[in-house]
């Protein structure tokens, strides 16, 4: 039988990453290539005592239907949270949890934008938001990221250009796949922009607790008079990415559509690893298990960026992160990028091409992105010892 694949589907490219992960059942295969948090970083111990005694006492709850908003109590301490820590949340806002931050993503696109409508990113851009957006039909017109931010200049060309723009996609904070972080001064531009074109910010920081080094920049959101700004998370990177737990902050009248959405994709987000999530807020140092994590992910990020100043031709160009897990990898005079990753692959070294994260697939890539959070120490050390002298034997010293 011939299937005649939906137009929304039929051009959508499985996510390069997924596809990547194919190849690490090789035992030899080193990976930077993942977007995981780092098994260390899980609280096994104090979650399944906390399951034992969910099972024991609220099972009922547990394993029955919830609301589509949440449970109430994760709501409840999520925008206390996002309050205190970040200054998010005022009286328009409503904030709902989600089945990971991906779904909180597709959700606000799904309310916003119609097929053929425009979604303005960053140049490169995390694959799963570009999917999510493809997926409903919205075409993507990405600006190029400077160190400093999007290019505000370029942002507001496009803006001006473009009627049918909905949505612009952002992620501040120690951006996926670049590693960087947009400075204040970037964020304030991109909001008076929103604000003189009446677009909807979507802004994406998952990994906004991850900071170990420098010091914090306050959120778009947390500036948000006007409810122009969506904003996005989950407890993937700070508590356990399998539980799929996620959450968003925005404009009253835009997530009560989001809600609907959701009503129809999964009625509502696990009732038990909800309940879980609370538990472990409510009972356990939140804060100190994160600052754990941003300590195991400065000793290895410090210890991959010691090792590629070490082997790296200096020709080839990497970003400095101050969080998060990833860091972005530039190569000379604007090379194609393809060619390095199919030859590390080779040499059993995974990493993203540049290409996975463009907003046209299309378009070659002269970067890739690499992990630090999940390989171990050993295969930091060896891992990239191997791409150094790749990079030296392409490129030079």
């Amino acid at each position: 039988m011939e299937y005649r694949i939906s137009d929304k589907m039929a051009n959508l490219k499985p996510s390069a990453i997924r596809e990547i992960f194919k190849s690490l059942s090789d035992p030899t295969m080193i990976s930077f290539a993942a977007g995981n948090p780092s098994p260390l970083s899980f609280p096994a111990e104090a979650l399944g005592e906390i399951s034992a005694d969910i099972f024991k006492n609220e099972s009922t709850v547990a394993l029955q239907y919830g609301i589509t908003e949440g449970y109430p109590k994760l709501r409840a301490a999520v925008a206390e949270r996002l309050k205190a820590k970040f200054a998010i949340g005022r009286d328009f806002d409503e904030t709902i949890i989600t089945t990971g931050g991906q779904q909180g993503i597709e959700l606000a696109c799904k309310a916003l934008c119609n097929e053929g409508d425009v979604v303005i990113c960053e140049n490169p851009s995390f694959i799963g938001a570009l999917n999510a957006f493809r997926s409903n039909g919205a075409e993507l017109v990405g600006v190029d990221l400077k160190d400093d931010g999007i290019d505000t200049d370029k942002l507001e060309e496009v803006l001006k250009n473009t009627p049918n723009a909905k949505l612009l996609y952002l992620i501040p904070t120690f951006h996926n796949p670049a590693g960087i972080t947009s400075t204040l001064e970037n964020r304030k531009r991109v909001y008076e922009l929103a604000k003189k074109y009446s677009i909807v910010i979507l802004e994406d920081n998952p990994y906004g607790e991850l900071r170990f080094a420098g010091e914090d920049v306050p959120t778009i959101k947390s500036f948000d008079t006007e409810g122009l700004v969506i904003y996005c998370s989950s407890f993937s990177k700070i508590l356990s990415a399998g539980m799929r737990v996620g959450f968003v902050c925005g404009p009253n009248e835009v997530v009560q559509k989001m809600v609907v959405a959701k009503q129809v994709e999964d009625v509502h987000t696990n009732n038990f690893f909800q309940m879980l999530c609370w538990r472990f807020m409510n009972d356990c140092d939140m804060d100190g298990h994160v600052e754990g994590i941003r300590a195991l992910y400065r000793q290895k990020c410090g210890l991959m960026l010691s090792e590629m100043d070490k082997h790296f031709s200096k020709k080839v160009k990497f970003t400095r992160p101050e969080g998060g897990l990833f860091l972005w990898c530039t190569l000379p005079d604007g090379c194609d990028s393809a060619p390095f990753v199919k030859e590390a692959l080779a040499r059993k070294v995974a990493v993203v091409p540049g290409t996975a994260f463009n907003a046209d697939t299309e378009a070659k890539s002269d970067s890739f992105r690499l992990n630090y959070s999940t390989p171990s120490d050993e295969d930091i050390v060896k891992g990239i010892e191997i791409l150094g002298k790749l990079t030296v034997e392409m490129f030079g010293e």
